[in-house]
């Protein structure tokens, strides 16, 4: 059998930051087992590529909620990344942090040293920030770009203008010192590109040679000498099972699915669940899978003026070639920006001292059921969650193959607060597309459509129509080993395991107020330094 001093299983957000990390001293040997391929497909690396990617298994998983009783017993599609960079390398590609109060949180359920003061360093050094920004909370000379597209559209503009109408405040640095406000994205998007985890981080670690990257690796179990991780076997992409040894510890970054269904194959979680399938209970611990949130998040589309700038316009003959030949040149085009471009925080009640809601905005419109065909007309599509669920669910083994889905849902709007605040954010919504000069540009709103008004209609339409924003965490949460809903501790090590880190979203206690890419690397540049034994960074000085 191989052996390394770290093990990383999933080579994600997480994962490729932390063998750049573990390994940059030269002097530790890394081993990253990835079950998808290499990121070799071009689609990968063209921003607009996510259409043609994030439902293309080769590349993805595949995956399914259970039937949700809460949304009309619907089944979600949850697509998960799937090659190296993880869904960094097919996710909308936005980076955003979230409020100081989610990181305070985290340190308020037990969790010393995740205060936002603390954790703000760890965003700033992989952090390289493109244009304005204020340096106390921005990093300037880290390996992830973080820039706001260069993207002039009327639409957008539009967008902006109204939600400050409807009282936003304007906010041109949502990940600055205060999130609130409208105003364009900010995406990993570096010269026309994606910058996926792999490229800013794992490609580059590779290139040093003292880290090995497996692909085609799917790894089957954790191995345990008593309490002790010493190893993983894995499933090569022959069907053969290999086991690497592991001298100083295995680190689980498969993320907030697939790490849980991992710990549970290897005989850690819930007893009852592990007796089931006939899997020796080597470490029992009732939380493993259990706390599994996301954002639920129904959209609306709009029919938009036939003069407007809408990217349906830009997406056929001769126009989608200019396109192309723009993307080549390096000038704005279509094909690089993801399907967000305009964003709004916001409050439901004035009272609140932070936002709790969410709106993201795109000036296109896809067909009705077909993921990736725009209508034949000009459109628009925006989208609206509450920020901080209180609705939560699991992920659970169907079997103990290892090649088999496990079961999840995230139990959408089964708490009554999410719907609640949902609704209030939806209608907030459309007030922004009747005020100017938005209002000029809409022809009709598509979805829900003008009669729904309701506070029931309202709910109805979010349980029919609303879908995952693809931003699981909280299945192996952190937090004291006092507190039974936890799985890892504030160092990050599984409770009760010698040797065995969780570092991914699903060790999060609690949902941040954003996309939980640009949070998931800061777990993982944190989780680093208590790896490698190295003392915090300072914490900032606010």
């Amino acid at each position: 059998m191989d052996s390394f001093d770290h093990i990383i299983i999933g080579a994600g957000s997480a994962g490729s930051l932390l063998a750049n990390r573990l390994g940059a001293d030269g002097k530790r040997t890394v081993c990253v087992l990835e079950a998808g391929p290499a990121d070799s497909n071009p689609w990968l690396h063209v921003p607009a590529g996510y259409m043609k990617t994030l439902f293309d298994p080769a590349v993805t998983w595949q995956l399914k909620t259970e039937p949700c009783d809460s949304i009309n017993g619907r089944q979600l599609e949850i697509p998960q990344g799937r090659t190296l960079g993880g869904s960094s390398t097919v996710n909308g590609m936005l980076y955003v942090r979230g409020q100081p109060i989610d990181y305070d949180a985290w340190a308020a359920r037990g969790n010393p040293g995740w205060g936002y003061a603390e954790i703000l360093p760890y965003f700033k050094r992989f952090e390289r920030r493109i244009g304005e920004g204020d340096d106390r909370f921005r990093g300037r000379s880290g390996e992830l770009p973080v820039a706001t597209p260069d993207f002039p559209n009327t639409l957008c503009d539009a967008f902006i203008d109204s939600a400050v109408a409807r009282g936003f405040p304007r906010n041109p640095d949502h990940n600055g010192e205060r999130q609130e406000g409208a105003g364009r994205v900010q995406t990993v998007i570096h010269r026309g590109r994606r910058f996926s985890a792999a490229t800013a981080f794992l490609h580059p670690a590779v290139k040093k040679g003292n880290v090995s990257v497996r692909t085609h690796a799917l790894a089957s179990r954790i191995r345990l000498e008593g309490r002790k991780a010493v190893g993983v076997d894995y499933i090569d992409g022959d069907g053969n099972t290999r086991s690497v040894n592991a001298r100083l510890g295995v680190v689980l970054s498969a993320g907030p699915i697939q790490s849980p269904k991992i710990l549970q194959l290897s005989g850690i979680g819930p007893a009852a669940l592990l007796a089931r399938f006939g899997i020796p209970v080597l470490h029992e611990r009732a939380a493993v899978g259990e706390g599994l949130r996301d954002h639920y998040s129904p959209r609306f589309t709009f029919r938009a003026a036939p003069d407007s700038d809408s990217i349906n316009n830009f997406t056929r003959g001769f126009a989608l070639v200019l396109q192309v030949v723009k993307w080549k040149l390096g000038l704005p085009s279509i094909l690089a920006i993801g399907p967000a471009v305009c964003h709004a925080y916001g409050k439901t009640d004035p009272a609140l001292k932070e936002p709790d809601f969410t709106i993201l905005f795109g000036p296109a419109s896809m067909k009705a059921g077909f993921f990736g065909r725009m209508d034949d007309y000009p459109g628009m599509t925006c989208g609206a969650w509450k920020q901080r669920p209180d609705s939560s669910g699991y992920v659970h083994i169907q079997s103990s193959d290892p090649r088999a889905a496990p079961l999840l849902n995230p139990r959408y709007l089964s708490d009554e607060r999410d719907q609640v605040t949902l609704v209030k954010a939806l209608k907030i919504l459309r007030s922004v597309f009747t005020a100017d000069p938005m209002a000029r540009y809409v022809v009709a709103e598509t979805q829900p459509g003008p009669q729904v008004q309701s506070d029931d209609e309202w709910l109805d339409f979010a349980r029919r129509m609303g879908s995952s924003s693809w931003h699981m965490m909280g299945s192996c949460r952190m937090g004291p080993a006092i507190d039974a809903s936890t799985t890892v501790g504030p160092d990050l090590k599984v409770h009760g395991v010698e040797g065995l880190h969780v570092v991914d979203a699903s060790v999060m206690p609690t949902m941040p107020s954003a996309n939980t890419y640009a949070s998931t690397m800061m777990v993982a540049e944190k989780a680093a330094d208590m790896i490698l034994g190295k003392p915090p960074l300072p914490a900032a000085q606010l």
